[in-house]
Order: C-alpha cells, then sequence, then structure tokens
C-alpha cells in the first residue's frame, strides 16, 4: 500500500513499524456543540483506513482524542451556568450517536486531555529540563528556536513566520508574547483565569496548552511513534507543526512515519462558516439524509481533493447507492430463492471475473486510499452481477458474488443492503424497556438498548417531559 506522506510531499510504500500492527492517531472534535460536517470528513475517512487495513490483515490501535477543556467549552459553561464537564460530557455523547449513524466505528481509545493532565505535566517537565521549554510568570513556553528542524511539515521558514510578512505568523503570536524569549515561542501550560478549570502544576495552577494534548495521548496509547498521524488540513500548522516540535524534542525519536491530511469541505463552492449562513451540524444533515449517502457521497471522492457539499451531488450519491443496493438486494434474495446445484459454466467465468474486480477494488486502496476508484470498481460489479441476475441463477453463485460485494462495501463502510425501517411501535416499545431499566438502575441494559437504536438509525433525546425520539 502505498500512502502520501504529507511530511516528504510524496507517496511512499506503507511499512508498519511493528510486522502485522499498525499505531494510527487522528485528532478528534472539540466538544463544546454537535459537530458539524466538516468534522465528519476526517472521521470518514480515516475510519475508512482502518477498515482496509483490518481487511490487509493487520491489527489497528486506533486513537482518536476529545479535546475536553478549551475555550470554547469554557465559554458555552459560563453562558449555560454549569460546570464546563457538563457540556464536554454532553457533547462526548452526541458526537458519539453522530459517529455511530455515520457508520464509524469508536476508536481502540478515546482518551479525553482532562484525564490525562499528570503526564502532559511530566512532559513540560522534561522540555524544561532538555531546554527545550522555559516558564515566566506561571506561563510555560516552548523554544521553538531550540528545535531546528521546526516547519518540516507545512515547509513553512521559521525566519519568514517570524518577518511577519506571511499572514499565518500571527498564529503563533498569543497573549503575553511580550514575555516570550522570541515570539514564535508557543505555550505548553498557562495560568488558570478567574472561573476556569484548573489543576495544579509545579508552574502555576492552570491547564495545558492545546499541542500538547495530543503529544502526550499518543504516546502514551500507541508510543514514541506513531505509525500514521492524521487528521484535517487545516491542522497541519501550527497544530500539527507544534506537536512534531515538542515531542521529537522530549523523546528524542521522529513523532509519526507517515502524515495523512484530508481536503477541505466546501458548502456549494464556497467555505463552510456560520456568517454565510451554509455551516450545518451533522445532526441537522441527517435530518434531511440517511447519514449512509453522506459517508458515501464523502468517499465518492479523493481524500485529499477539496470536496464540494451541495444538494444535487448528494442526490447524485444517493441515486448511486440505490443502484448498488438493487443489485445487493437481488443477490441476497437468489441465495434463498436460486437454482441448487453447482454454478454454470457462464456463472464460474462471471464469478472469476468478480474475483479479479476485488483485486482492483485492493489496487484503488493500495494507492494512496483512492475510495472514487474503488467504488467505481464496485460499480463495475453491480453491473457483472446484473448480467447473471436472472431466474435460473444459481445460489452457490449469488452468495459468491454477494460475498465479494459485501466485502467491499465494509471496508467502505456503508451497509450492503438497506435497513429496514422499525415500525413505531417497535420504537416505543423498546423506549418502554430502556425507561423499565434506567428505573431498575440496569444502565448497561439501558445503554444496549439505546446503542440497538441508533444503529437502526433512531436517535433519543432525554428530556424533562420524557424521551422523544425522531429517525435519522
Amino acid at each position: 500500500m502505498k500512502i502520501y506522506n504529507t511530511l516528504t510531499k510524496r507517496k511512499q510504500e506503507f511499512k508498519p513499524i511493528r510486522e502485522g500492527k499498525v499505531g494510527i492517531y487522528v485528532c478528534g472534535p472539540t466538544v463544546y456543540d454537535f459537530i458539524h460536517i466538516g468534522n465528519a470528513r476526517p472521521m470518514i475517512v480515516f475510519d475508512t483506513l482502518r477498515r482496509y487495513l483490518e481487511r490487509k490483515g493487520y491489527e489497528v490501535n486506533f486513537v482518536s482524542n476529545f479535546t475536553d477543556v478549551d475555550d470554547k467549552i469554557i465559554k458555552r459553561a459560563i453562558e449555560e451556568g454549569v460546570d464546563s464537564t457538563v457540556i464536554s460530557e454532553r457533547y462526548i455523547e452526541e458526537c458519539k450517536k453522530d459517529m455511530a449513524a455515520l457508520n464509524v466505528r469508536p476508536a481502540t481509545t478515546h482518551p479525553q486531555a482532562t484525564k490525562e493532565i499528570p503526564d502532559m505535566i511530566d512532559l513540560v517537565k522534561v522540555l524544561i529540563d532538555k531546554g527545550h521549554a522555559y516558564e515566566v510568570n506561571g506561563t510555560v513556553y516552548f523554544r521553538t528556536r531550540s528545535f531546528p528542524s521546526y516547519g518540516k511539515l507545512s515547509g513553512k521558514n521559521i525566519d519568514d513566520l517570524e518577518s511577519g510578512h506571511r499572514a499565518e505568523a500571527h498564529a503563533l503570536k498569543v497573549t503575553g508574547e511580550d514575555e516570550k524569549e522570541d515570539p514564535l515561542d508557543f505555550v505548553l501550560w498557562k495560568p488558570k483565569k478567574e472561573g476556569e478549570p484548573f489543576w495544579k502544576s509545579p508552574w502555576s495552577e492552570g491547564r495545558p496548552g492545546w499541542h500538547l494534548e495530543c503529544s502526550c495521548m499518543s504516546k502514551k496509547y500507541i508510543g514514541d511513534i506513531i505509525d500514521i498521524h492524521a487528521g484535517g488540513q487545516d491542522l497541519i500548522f501550527p497544530h500539527h507543526e507544534n506537536e512534531i516540535a515538542q515531542s521529537e524534542a522530549a523523546n528524542g525519536t521522529e513523532f509519526a512515519r507517515y502524515w495523512m491530511h484530508n481536503g477541505y469541505l466546501n458548502i456549494d463552492g464556497q467555505k463552510m462558516s456560520k456568517s454565510l449562513g451554509n455551516f450545518f451540524t451533522v445532526r441537522e444533515i441527517g435530518e434531511k439524509y440517511d447519514l449512509q449517502i453522506i459517508r458515501f457521497f464523502m468517499l465518492s471522492s479523493h481524500y485529499r481533493s477539496p470536496l464540494n457539499f451541495s444538494e444535487e451531488l448528494v442526490i447524485s450519491a444517493k441515486t448511486g447507492l440505490e443502484r448498488i443496493r438493487t443489485a445487493a438486494q437481488a443477490l441476497d434474495k437468489l441465495k434463498e430463492s436460486g437454482r441448487d446445484g453447482e454454478m454454470s459454466e457462464a456463472e464460474s467465468a462471471s464469478y472469476a471475473e468478480a474475483g479479479k474486480l476485488l483485486e482492483k477494488f485492493d489496487e484503488a486502496m493500495d494507492d494512496d486510499l483512492n475510495t472514487a476508484g474503488a467504488i467505481g470498481v464496485v460499480f463495475e460489479l453491480v453491473k457483472l452481477a446484473n448480467i447473471m441476475t436472472a431466474e435460473g441463477t444459481s445460489k452457490a453463485y449469488a452468495e459468491k458474488v454477494f460475498n465479494i460485494l459485501d466485502i467491499m462495501m465494509n471496508v467502505l463502510g456503508v451497509d450492503t443492503l438497506a435497513k429496514e425501517e422499525m415500525l413505531d411501535e417497535e420504537i416505543e416499545a423498546l423506549i418502554e424497556k430502556r425507561n423499565a431499566a434506567r428505573k431498575e438502575k440496569n444502565f448497561a441494559r439501558a445503554d444496549e438498548i439505546r446503542n440497538l437504536l441508533t444503529e437502526k438509525g433512531i436517535i433519543l433525546e432525554d428530556t424533562r417531559e420524557g424521551v422523544r425520539w425522531k429517525r435519522a
């Protein structure tokens, strides 16, 4: 498999650090609100990467964090008059519901920044001891120029950044800049402000800088070196650049072998923003479209390319997915109603061709996760199957070709067959069972029922008036 490595700016053959095992770290969302459709793209893309690596036989340790301490979370908590943990825990749960609806599997580990503070403090101590960081009035800064290869991921020149000729330079100039030895130094630890959550440290009661969190969590749950570090293109600078600097300075080894970044998502050709009125959460999109369609749509373009989200394109994806599922349904029925006995000569030839298409599918995925090319192969298989699917088709042929189609769709994370909608009375009955389980304090059973409903595309909302539900 070849992966385009942002660090080397070229496609490289993927070779894991340990044979048969892959450690992947993907920067997760800051949990202060429902995730938006832009957040969904890296979740879908790198979940697909994980699925394909597992198809190739790798054991994948997939780590994706939740940033649960941040200015936006604190602001939301102040507005609502609650503790910041109320906000973060609420939106972690909502994020997990949206991920399930998008068929994004839970990570091997979903670390939360607030639960890893001691490790962050230890990393800062190491950086200070090695001369890469210093403290001023309770704030700890990283000495950017102490890391000679700073800028190697983004391709930015440190002297150009400092000169101020580039707008990006301002991204590193934070409040308290006058205290710094160098205007490019960035924050590792900052003192608390009135009303903010804080933790005790040798320097001040405060909280970690954003960049520090991922360095610590990836080290703890994967190791000093990550096979693949991934995220949105917007994170290359300064977030991922700063992660490299502080991790490699502290650990004395490379931080990540391969860097993968997905392209931006635009809405009707424009950048998504609240001011333009084209800002959509996954939950809002889910009220209009089956989120399986959204996943299929996002994988219909190469992950590194910009993706334009429009109603016309989503409807086109819906039509394409329906075509695949119609063929799958016909094969599925023939597994039961087809002709008994061995495949005919024509069926054997068609099945052999289907096997070659599976190889072609893998070749597309091996080429820097070319899901667009892989989906093209799925349509070739559908065309092949449709020619052979008729009265007199053998059960053996239908089962074997369905299995190949199912393998492809499972890698893409899209259900091969459309899920049958639950009847309203079935939903209400399960909600009653969940309510009973909660009254009996059997929370494991209550969660099990909720997860079952989520899988069926039913979203629950617990309110003071009782449980409300709607179809995703």
